[in-house]
């Protein structure tokens, strides 16, 4: 049998076609991964253009990507079937495209932070969230994030459709940015076990108030914004909670 000929007998392969199928598969979930660096820009672009509820709306969909795109990968067995490419690595690229740079482009184009020090601010949230991707502890094998995540998509929502004063908000960030520091374990929502079921479907209503939110900016009514906190607070408690259990248990 001639090499063509082992070659075609190899592609006839039912099983060969089954992994290659597999294989583009696999790269369809990276390329999915991936197209939240274009939601990212077109986000800058809505920002640039003063269509600031375009750009919340984008965030949005970057988040259900995000969201979905690790059920999406282990499903696809990702890892072992695109050995040579690090899907880890592309996720956190994208977050902080969409995360970090995007919400912190959009406050300081809105007037939400000081014309004097906003940049100040906007720099504080930069690096300290560069480290947090950076650090070898960013996601523990326990399924927490340590030290603030980098939720600024929705520190950025409620800071700017609360109208609060500019130096209150550019003061929120930098403290949020110092808790980046704080080696706090934060729960994973879709894959700390602890209360999943609760706090999944907590944060499906909270994520149905967001769109409201967002969808009446730039007038939203008080009792929607406030009653919307109570999931972020649900979220710190349990986490705090949940660190101190972790704590003793090392102990």
């Amino acid at each position: 049998m001639t090499e063509r000929e082992k070659i075609a007998t190899i592609a006839r392969d039912p099983a060969h076609r089954r992994r290659k199928s597999s294989r583009w598969i696999a790269w369809s979930v990276h390329l999915y991964t991936a197209s939240g660096a274009v939601i990212a820009f077109a986000g800058t672009l809505a920002v640039f253009e003063g269509r600031y509820r375009d750009a919340f709306l984008l965030m949005l969909a970057a988040t259900l990507i995000d969201a979905t795109d690790g059920l999406f990968a282990r499903a696809a067995r990702v890892k072992d079937l695109t050995p040579g490419f690090d899907g880890s690595r592309l996720d956190d690229i994208v977050d902080y495209l969409g995360y970090v740079f995007l919400p912190c482009l959009l406050l300081y184009h809105a007037g939400d932070l000081p014309s004097s020090w906003g940049w100040a601010a906007v720099a504080s949230v930069l690096l300290s969230s560069a480290f947090g991707f950076g650090a070898a502890d960013a996601k523990t094998d326990d399924h927490f994030f340590t030290g603030f995540p980098s939720y600024w998509n929705i520190v950025a929502l409620y800071l700017h459709a609360a109208r609060l004063p500019v130096e209150v908000n550019a003061i929120v960030l930098v403290a949020l940015s110092a808790l980046v520091f704080v080696r706090i374990g934060y729960i994973y929502p879709s894959r700390t076990p602890t209360f999943r079921t609760l706090t999944i479907g907590f944060g499906l209503v909270w994520g149905v108030m967001m769109v409201l939110v967002i969808l009446d900016l730039p007038d939203v009514p008080p009792p929607l914004l406030a009653g919307s906190l109570l999931f972020p607070v649900y979220y710190v408690v349990l986490s705090v909670y949940l660190h101190a259990g972790r704590g003793r248990r090392l102990n």
